[in-house]
Protein backbone atom coordinates (compact mmCIF):
# COMPACT_ATOMS: atom_id res chain seq x y z
CA UNK A 1 0.00 0.00 0.00
CA UNK A 2 1.47 3.36 -0.96
CA UNK A 3 1.15 6.82 0.53
CA UNK A 4 -1.26 7.76 -2.27
CA UNK A 5 -3.86 5.27 -1.12
CA UNK A 6 -6.12 5.17 1.90
CA UNK A 7 -4.36 4.00 5.03
CA UNK A 8 -6.03 1.83 7.68
CA UNK A 9 -4.71 1.70 11.20
CA UNK A 10 -6.41 -0.06 14.07
CA UNK A 11 -7.73 2.31 16.71
CA UNK A 12 -10.32 1.90 19.43
CA UNK A 13 -13.03 -0.54 18.47
CA UNK A 14 -12.49 -0.44 14.72
CA UNK A 15 -10.39 0.91 11.88
CA UNK A 16 -10.07 4.59 11.06
CA UNK A 17 -9.37 5.54 7.47
CA UNK A 18 -7.00 8.42 6.91
CA UNK A 19 -7.04 9.83 3.38
CA UNK A 20 -3.72 11.50 2.54
CA UNK A 21 -3.47 14.91 0.96
CA UNK A 22 -2.90 14.80 -2.77
CA UNK A 23 0.52 16.44 -2.35
CA UNK A 24 2.69 17.79 0.46
CA UNK A 25 2.43 21.43 1.40
CA UNK A 26 5.05 23.87 0.23
CA UNK A 27 8.14 23.65 2.41
CA UNK A 28 10.19 26.52 1.08
CA UNK A 29 9.46 28.71 4.07
CA UNK A 30 10.67 26.05 6.49
CA UNK A 31 13.82 25.38 4.49
CA UNK A 32 14.52 29.12 4.60
CA UNK A 33 14.46 29.10 8.40
CA UNK A 34 16.68 26.06 8.85
CA UNK A 35 20.01 26.05 7.09
CA UNK A 36 21.67 22.67 6.83
CA UNK A 37 24.91 24.30 5.75
CA UNK A 38 24.92 26.46 8.87
CA UNK A 39 24.10 23.49 11.07
CA UNK A 40 26.82 21.37 9.49
CA UNK A 41 29.34 24.13 10.02
CA UNK A 42 28.49 24.10 13.72
CA UNK A 43 28.82 20.34 14.23
CA UNK A 44 30.95 19.14 11.31
CA UNK A 45 33.79 17.96 13.55
CA UNK A 46 31.47 15.65 15.52
CA UNK A 47 30.64 13.21 12.71
CA UNK A 48 33.17 10.45 13.41
CA UNK A 49 32.15 7.60 15.76
CA UNK A 50 34.66 6.56 18.40
CA UNK A 51 34.94 2.73 18.46
CA UNK A 52 36.43 2.76 21.96
CA UNK A 53 33.32 4.48 23.35
CA UNK A 54 31.01 2.04 21.58
CA UNK A 55 32.85 -1.05 22.81
CA UNK A 56 33.28 0.18 26.39
CA UNK A 57 29.70 1.40 26.77
CA UNK A 58 28.15 -1.71 25.25
CA UNK A 59 30.28 -4.29 27.07
CA UNK A 60 29.82 -2.65 30.47
CA UNK A 61 26.06 -2.41 29.85
CA UNK A 62 25.45 -5.96 28.62
CA UNK A 63 27.66 -7.71 31.19
CA UNK A 64 26.22 -5.52 33.94
CA UNK A 65 22.75 -6.51 32.76
CA UNK A 66 23.54 -10.23 32.93
CA UNK A 67 25.06 -9.86 36.41
CA UNK A 68 21.93 -8.02 37.58
CA UNK A 69 19.71 -10.69 35.99
CA UNK A 70 21.70 -13.41 37.75
CA UNK A 71 21.12 -11.63 41.07
CA UNK A 72 17.40 -11.25 40.33
CA UNK A 73 17.05 -14.99 39.71
CA UNK A 74 19.32 -16.48 42.35
CA UNK A 75 19.25 -14.15 45.37
CA UNK A 76 15.69 -15.22 46.37
CA UNK A 77 16.56 -18.90 45.89
CA UNK A 78 19.71 -18.69 48.02
CA UNK A 79 18.77 -16.25 50.77
CA UNK A 80 15.00 -16.28 51.24
CA UNK A 81 13.44 -15.33 53.70
CA UNK A 82 16.10 -12.80 54.74
CA UNK A 83 14.45 -9.36 55.11
CA UNK A 84 16.87 -7.70 52.68
CA UNK A 85 16.05 -10.06 49.80
CA UNK A 86 13.07 -8.11 48.41
CA UNK A 87 14.87 -4.72 48.24
CA UNK A 88 17.89 -6.36 46.61
CA UNK A 89 15.70 -8.11 44.03
CA UNK A 90 13.83 -4.89 43.23
CA UNK A 91 17.10 -3.02 42.69
CA UNK A 92 18.64 -5.84 40.64
CA UNK A 93 15.48 -6.11 38.52
CA UNK A 94 15.46 -2.38 37.74
CA UNK A 95 19.19 -2.52 36.97
CA UNK A 96 18.59 -5.46 34.62
CA UNK A 97 15.88 -3.60 32.71
CA UNK A 98 17.87 -0.37 32.42
CA UNK A 99 21.14 -2.03 31.44
CA UNK A 100 19.49 -4.34 28.91
CA UNK A 101 17.60 -1.34 27.55
CA UNK A 102 20.86 0.51 27.01
CA UNK A 103 22.46 -2.55 25.44
CA UNK A 104 19.48 -3.20 23.15
CA UNK A 105 19.32 0.37 21.90
CA UNK A 106 22.68 -0.09 20.20
CA UNK A 107 20.64 -1.85 17.48
CA UNK A 108 19.64 1.66 16.44
CA UNK A 109 23.28 2.67 16.12
CA UNK A 110 24.08 -0.40 14.02
CA UNK A 111 21.78 0.83 11.25
CA UNK A 112 23.62 4.14 10.98
CA UNK A 113 27.23 3.13 11.67
CA UNK A 114 29.59 2.99 8.70
CA UNK A 115 30.20 -0.47 7.29
CA UNK A 116 33.95 -0.03 7.59
CA UNK A 117 35.53 -0.53 10.98
CA UNK A 118 32.54 -1.82 12.94
CA UNK A 119 32.10 -5.39 11.66
CA UNK A 120 33.46 -6.83 14.89
CA UNK A 121 31.15 -4.64 16.95
CA UNK A 122 28.12 -5.81 14.93
CA UNK A 123 29.07 -9.45 15.50
CA UNK A 124 29.68 -8.90 19.21
CA UNK A 125 26.39 -7.04 19.66
CA UNK A 126 24.41 -9.83 18.02
CA UNK A 127 26.25 -12.55 19.94
CA UNK A 128 25.95 -10.93 23.37
CA UNK A 129 22.67 -9.01 23.07
CA UNK A 130 20.73 -9.46 19.84
CA UNK A 131 20.59 -13.26 19.91
CA UNK A 132 20.09 -13.75 23.70
CA UNK A 133 17.32 -11.13 23.79
CA UNK A 134 15.70 -12.38 20.53
CA UNK A 135 16.26 -9.04 18.78
CA UNK A 136 18.86 -9.87 16.09
CA UNK A 137 19.91 -6.89 14.04
CA UNK A 138 18.10 -7.97 10.85
CA UNK A 139 14.79 -7.13 12.54
CA UNK A 140 15.73 -3.43 12.46
CA UNK A 141 17.09 -3.07 8.93
CA UNK A 142 13.87 -1.35 7.67
CA UNK A 143 14.55 1.51 10.10
CA UNK A 144 16.21 3.37 7.22
CA UNK A 145 12.77 4.06 5.69
CA UNK A 146 11.93 6.12 8.77
CA UNK A 147 14.67 8.57 7.74
CA UNK A 148 13.68 8.97 4.10
CA UNK A 149 12.07 12.37 3.59
CA UNK A 150 9.43 10.99 1.22
CA UNK A 151 8.61 8.01 3.44
CA UNK A 152 8.43 9.56 6.90
CA UNK A 153 4.94 9.20 8.39
CA UNK A 154 3.54 7.35 5.35
CA UNK A 155 2.75 3.68 4.71
CA UNK A 156 6.40 3.19 3.75
CA UNK A 157 7.42 4.08 7.31
CA UNK A 158 7.08 1.10 9.63
CA UNK A 159 7.97 3.19 12.67
CA UNK A 160 5.08 5.59 12.52
CA UNK A 161 1.47 5.54 13.71
CA UNK A 162 -0.90 8.48 13.40
CA UNK A 163 -1.55 8.44 17.13
CA UNK A 164 -2.81 12.04 17.30
CA UNK A 165 -5.62 11.10 14.91
CA UNK A 166 -6.82 7.98 16.69
CA UNK A 167 -8.49 6.84 19.87
CA UNK A 168 -6.61 6.81 23.14
CA UNK A 169 -7.10 3.06 23.10
CA UNK A 170 -4.42 2.80 20.43
CA UNK A 171 -1.95 4.39 22.85
CA UNK A 172 -3.06 2.02 25.62
CA UNK A 173 -2.77 -0.96 23.28
CA UNK A 174 0.64 0.18 22.12
CA UNK A 175 1.94 -0.11 25.68
CA UNK A 176 -0.10 -3.20 26.63
CA UNK A 177 1.38 -5.22 23.78
CA UNK A 178 4.45 -5.66 25.97
CA UNK A 179 2.53 -8.48 27.67
CA UNK A 180 2.41 -10.64 24.54
CA UNK A 181 5.49 -9.64 22.51
CA UNK A 182 7.84 -11.99 24.48
CA UNK A 183 5.70 -14.97 23.41
CA UNK A 184 5.55 -13.72 19.82
CA UNK A 185 9.34 -13.38 19.75
CA UNK A 186 9.80 -16.93 20.99
CA UNK A 187 7.22 -18.17 18.47
CA UNK A 188 8.95 -16.32 15.63
CA UNK A 189 12.28 -18.06 16.16
CA UNK A 190 11.37 -21.43 17.65
CA UNK A 191 8.36 -22.20 15.42
CA UNK A 192 8.36 -19.99 12.32
CA UNK A 193 12.09 -20.25 11.61
CA UNK A 194 12.14 -24.05 11.14
CA UNK A 195 8.93 -23.78 9.12
CA UNK A 196 10.77 -21.43 6.76
CA UNK A 197 13.69 -23.85 6.53
CA UNK A 198 11.43 -26.82 5.77
CA UNK A 199 8.85 -25.03 3.61
CA UNK A 200 10.64 -22.50 1.37
CA UNK A 201 7.34 -21.01 0.23
CA UNK A 202 6.72 -19.72 3.76
CA UNK A 203 9.88 -17.63 3.78
CA UNK A 204 8.53 -14.68 1.77
CA UNK A 205 5.43 -14.28 3.97
CA UNK A 206 7.38 -14.56 7.23
CA UNK A 207 10.00 -12.11 6.04
CA UNK A 208 7.43 -9.51 4.99
CA UNK A 209 5.06 -9.80 7.96
CA UNK A 210 7.00 -11.28 10.92
CA UNK A 211 10.57 -10.07 10.61
CA UNK A 212 10.63 -6.54 11.99
CA UNK A 213 10.54 -4.89 15.41
CA UNK A 214 8.84 -1.71 14.19
CA UNK A 215 5.74 -0.03 15.62
CA UNK A 216 3.25 -0.45 12.73
CA UNK A 217 1.70 -3.95 12.84
CA UNK A 218 0.52 -3.56 9.22
CA UNK A 219 3.95 -2.75 7.83
CA UNK A 220 5.12 -5.05 5.05
CA UNK A 221 8.85 -5.43 4.71
CA UNK A 222 10.46 -5.48 1.28
CA UNK A 223 11.95 -8.71 -0.03
CA UNK A 224 15.57 -9.24 0.94
CA UNK A 225 18.58 -9.55 -1.30
CA UNK A 226 20.44 -12.89 -1.23
CA UNK A 227 23.18 -11.31 0.92
CA UNK A 228 20.67 -9.99 3.48
CA UNK A 229 18.78 -13.29 3.49
CA UNK A 230 21.96 -15.18 4.37
CA UNK A 231 22.34 -12.88 7.39
CA UNK A 232 18.68 -13.40 8.30
CA UNK A 233 18.95 -17.21 8.20
CA UNK A 234 22.18 -17.23 10.21
CA UNK A 235 20.84 -14.94 12.92
CA UNK A 236 17.50 -16.71 13.20
CA UNK A 237 19.29 -20.08 13.46
CA UNK A 238 21.18 -18.92 16.54
CA UNK A 239 17.97 -17.43 17.97
CA UNK A 240 16.35 -20.83 17.39
CA UNK A 241 19.10 -22.52 19.40
CA UNK A 242 18.75 -19.91 22.14
CA UNK A 243 15.00 -20.53 22.27
CA UNK A 244 15.47 -24.28 22.56
CA UNK A 245 17.96 -23.72 25.36
CA UNK A 246 15.54 -21.49 27.22
CA UNK A 247 12.74 -24.04 26.93
CA UNK A 248 14.60 -27.29 27.64
CA UNK A 249 17.67 -26.28 29.69
CA UNK A 250 16.14 -26.77 33.13
CA UNK A 251 14.46 -30.04 32.18
CA UNK A 252 17.71 -31.51 30.88
CA UNK A 253 19.71 -30.42 33.92
CA UNK A 254 17.28 -31.08 36.79
CA UNK A 255 14.55 -33.25 35.29
CA UNK A 256 11.94 -30.61 36.26
CA UNK A 257 10.07 -28.70 33.56
CA UNK A 258 9.40 -25.45 35.37
CA UNK A 259 12.35 -23.08 35.19
CA UNK A 260 12.46 -20.01 37.48
CA UNK A 261 14.41 -18.23 34.75
CA UNK A 262 11.19 -18.15 32.70
CA UNK A 263 9.51 -15.90 35.27
CA UNK A 264 12.46 -13.57 35.59
CA UNK A 265 12.99 -13.41 31.82
CA UNK A 266 9.32 -12.65 31.17
CA UNK A 267 9.13 -9.82 33.69
CA UNK A 268 12.43 -8.36 32.50
CA UNK A 269 11.09 -8.48 28.93
CA UNK A 270 7.88 -6.72 30.02
CA UNK A 271 9.87 -4.02 31.82
CA UNK A 272 12.22 -3.54 28.88
CA UNK A 273 9.42 -3.43 26.28
CA UNK A 274 7.24 -1.11 28.37
CA UNK A 275 10.12 1.31 28.92
CA UNK A 276 10.94 1.30 25.22
CA UNK A 277 7.30 1.86 24.23
CA UNK A 278 6.96 4.79 26.62
CA UNK A 279 10.19 6.20 25.17
CA UNK A 280 8.81 5.73 21.66
CA UNK A 281 5.60 7.59 22.54
CA UNK A 282 7.72 10.60 23.43
CA UNK A 283 10.13 10.37 20.51
CA UNK A 284 7.59 12.01 18.18
CA UNK A 285 4.48 14.13 18.47
CA UNK A 286 2.72 11.78 16.01
CA UNK A 287 0.83 14.60 14.27
CA UNK A 288 1.10 13.08 10.79
CA UNK A 289 -2.08 11.77 9.17
CA UNK A 290 -0.47 9.23 6.83
CA UNK A 291 0.40 11.62 4.01
CA UNK A 292 3.79 12.92 3.01
CA UNK A 293 4.96 15.58 5.42
CA UNK A 294 6.96 18.73 4.76
CA UNK A 295 10.40 19.34 6.18
CA UNK A 296 9.03 21.61 8.92
CA UNK A 297 6.30 19.14 9.84
CA UNK A 298 8.82 16.33 10.16
CA UNK A 299 11.17 18.46 12.22
CA UNK A 300 8.47 19.66 14.62
CA UNK A 301 7.05 16.14 14.85
CA UNK A 302 10.27 14.92 16.48
CA UNK A 303 11.42 15.81 19.99
CA UNK A 304 14.65 16.52 21.88
CA UNK A 305 14.98 16.08 25.67
CA UNK A 306 18.22 17.83 26.69
CA UNK A 307 17.13 18.50 30.28
CA UNK A 308 17.67 16.27 33.34
CA UNK A 309 20.27 14.03 31.63
CA UNK A 310 20.69 11.70 34.61
CA UNK A 311 17.04 10.69 34.23
CA UNK A 312 16.42 11.10 30.51
CA UNK A 313 19.51 9.06 29.66
CA UNK A 314 18.00 6.13 31.58
CA UNK A 315 14.82 5.94 29.48
CA UNK A 316 16.39 7.37 26.29
CA UNK A 317 19.89 5.84 26.19
CA UNK A 318 22.49 5.97 23.42
CA UNK A 319 21.28 9.36 22.25
CA UNK A 320 17.65 8.43 21.63
CA UNK A 321 16.55 11.34 23.81
CA UNK A 322 17.85 13.63 21.04
CA UNK A 323 15.45 12.23 18.46
CA UNK A 324 14.83 15.42 16.47
CA UNK A 325 18.57 16.01 16.17
CA UNK A 326 19.04 12.40 15.10
CA UNK A 327 16.49 12.88 12.31
CA UNK A 328 18.40 15.92 11.06
CA UNK A 329 21.78 14.14 11.11
CA UNK A 330 21.17 10.36 11.30
CA UNK A 331 24.85 9.44 11.04
CA UNK A 332 25.95 11.61 13.94
CA UNK A 333 27.29 9.16 16.58
CA UNK A 334 25.28 8.95 19.78
CA UNK A 335 28.15 10.03 22.02
CA UNK A 336 28.33 13.42 20.25
CA UNK A 337 24.62 14.27 20.19
CA UNK A 338 24.68 16.22 23.45
CA UNK A 339 27.50 18.47 22.32
CA UNK A 340 25.93 18.87 18.87
CA UNK A 341 22.63 19.92 20.43
CA UNK A 342 24.31 22.55 22.62
CA UNK A 343 26.11 24.02 19.62
CA UNK A 344 22.96 24.14 17.50
CA UNK A 345 20.94 25.82 20.24
CA UNK A 346 23.65 28.44 20.69
CA UNK A 347 24.43 28.95 17.01
CA UNK A 348 21.12 28.74 15.14
CA UNK A 349 18.87 31.81 14.78
CA UNK A 350 16.24 32.41 17.43
CA UNK A 351 13.43 31.76 14.93
CA UNK A 352 14.85 28.40 13.81
CA UNK A 353 12.29 25.57 14.02
CA UNK A 354 14.96 23.53 15.76
CA UNK A 355 14.35 25.36 19.04
CA UNK A 356 10.75 24.16 19.03
CA UNK A 357 11.82 20.52 19.05
CA UNK A 358 12.90 20.87 22.70
CA UNK A 359 10.53 19.49 25.34
CA UNK A 360 10.84 19.90 29.13
CA UNK A 361 10.37 16.21 29.89
CA UNK A 362 8.92 12.96 28.56
CA UNK A 363 5.69 13.08 30.53
CA UNK A 364 4.62 16.50 29.24
CA UNK A 365 4.88 15.23 25.67
CA UNK A 366 2.97 12.03 26.38
CA UNK A 367 0.29 14.03 28.19
CA UNK A 368 0.01 16.32 25.16
CA UNK A 369 -0.33 13.29 22.90
CA UNK A 370 -3.05 11.92 25.18
CA UNK A 371 -4.96 15.20 24.88
CA UNK A 372 -4.64 15.23 21.09
CA UNK A 373 -6.00 11.71 20.93
CA UNK A 374 -8.97 12.51 23.20
CA UNK A 375 -11.40 11.66 20.40
CA UNK A 376 -10.43 9.44 17.52
CA UNK A 377 -9.85 11.37 14.34
CA UNK A 378 -11.05 14.75 15.65
CA UNK A 379 -7.71 16.55 15.93
CA UNK A 380 -7.52 19.04 13.10
CA UNK A 381 -4.47 20.01 11.14
CA UNK A 382 -4.32 23.42 12.80
CA UNK A 383 -4.51 21.84 16.26
CA UNK A 384 -1.68 19.46 15.39
CA UNK A 385 0.54 22.31 14.21
CA UNK A 386 -0.31 24.34 17.30
CA UNK A 387 0.65 21.43 19.56
CA UNK A 388 3.93 20.97 17.69
CA UNK A 389 4.68 24.67 18.07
Amino acid sequence: MSADTTRQIAGGTGHTKITPRSKPRDESSAEGKFSFSQARSLIGDLANPNPRIYWTDFLLSIFGGFIALHATVHVPRLFWPAPWVIPVVVVSYLATVLLFMRSAMFIHELVHLPTEGFKGFRIAWNALCGIPLFIPSFLYYPHVDHHRRKHYGTDHDGEYLSLSHHSRWLIVGFIAQALVIPFLGLFRFVVLSPICWLIPGARAFVHRHASTMLVDPFYERDDASPKVMRIVVMQEFFCFLMGLGLIFRHKLVTGVWFDPVWVAAYFVAIGLLTLNEVRTLGAHRWTGDGSEMTFEEQLLDSVNYPHHPWISELWGPTGTRYHALHHLFPRLPYHNLGEAHRRLVAGLPADSPYHRTIAPNLFTEIAALWRRARNRGTTTESESKAMAA
